[in-house]
Formats: structure tokens, sequence, C-alpha cells
């Protein structure tokens, strides 16, 4: 379970060689990782404290400003790499393109309800 829960960073980590040998630019993968793992740092620290709040307004206030803070963390990243080297900015935005796709399957398949009853309720 760990593993498909941690799919993203691990595709993070096959892209490197996938970089390498396409020749593309190393600034574009390394901004995309870090920003990505940064991002995933953020998201369970605002869990975490979303999770400690009685009040439903806090809770709903740690999540909106969990998904908008990392979704602006990403964009910005592979925005400021596209103004540094316009090809590492296409590199960064396709591979945060692929991770976010695979995180967001994975995401969706780990939250699917296991039993059948728990569908149509």
């Amino acid at each position: 379970m760990i593993f498909f829960r941690q799919l993203d960073v691990f595709l993070l980590l096959l892209a490197l060689p996938i970089f390498i040998a396409a020749d593309q630019p190393i600034l574009g993968w390394a901004a995309t990782t870090i920003a990505w793992l940064g991002q995933k740092v953020l998201q369970a620290v605002l869990e975490r404290k979303a999770a400690q709040e009685d009040d439903a307004r806090r809770f709903f206030g740690f999540m909106a400003g969990s998904l908008i803070g990392r979704s602006w963390l990403l964009a910005l990243t592979i925005f400021a790499v596209g103004i540094v080297d316009r090809d590492a900015g296409l590199a960064a935005a396709v591979l945060a393109l692929a991770v976010f796709t695979c995180y967001l399957v994975i995401s969706l398949i780990m939250r699917a309800p296991q039993n059948p009853s728990e569908r149509t309720s």
C-alpha cells in the first residue's frame, strides 16, 4: 500500500534517467522534484493541522488553503523555471503533469470504497 501512495515520488525518481537519456534540461526535473516534494510536505503538515480542528470552518480553511497553496507552489516553480530556461520550463511542466496525473489516479483508487454496499449509500 505504501508503494502505491508514493508512486508519484517513484515516478519522479524514474524520470531522472529518462531526462538524462533524452538530453532534457535537468533544471526542469530538479525544479519539479523539489516543488513536488515540498508541496507533499506542506500537504502532510496542513492535513495534520486540519485533523486537529474541531471547528468545521477552520478544517475546511486548512484543506482549501492546502489545495490552493500547493497548486500555486508548483505553478510558480514551473513559471520561474520557464523564465530562466524555456526548454526547462516545458520539461518541468510536462513532468509535473505526469506526476500530478499519477497522484490523482492513485488518490482516487485508494479512496474508493472497497465494499460494494458503501458505493450505493
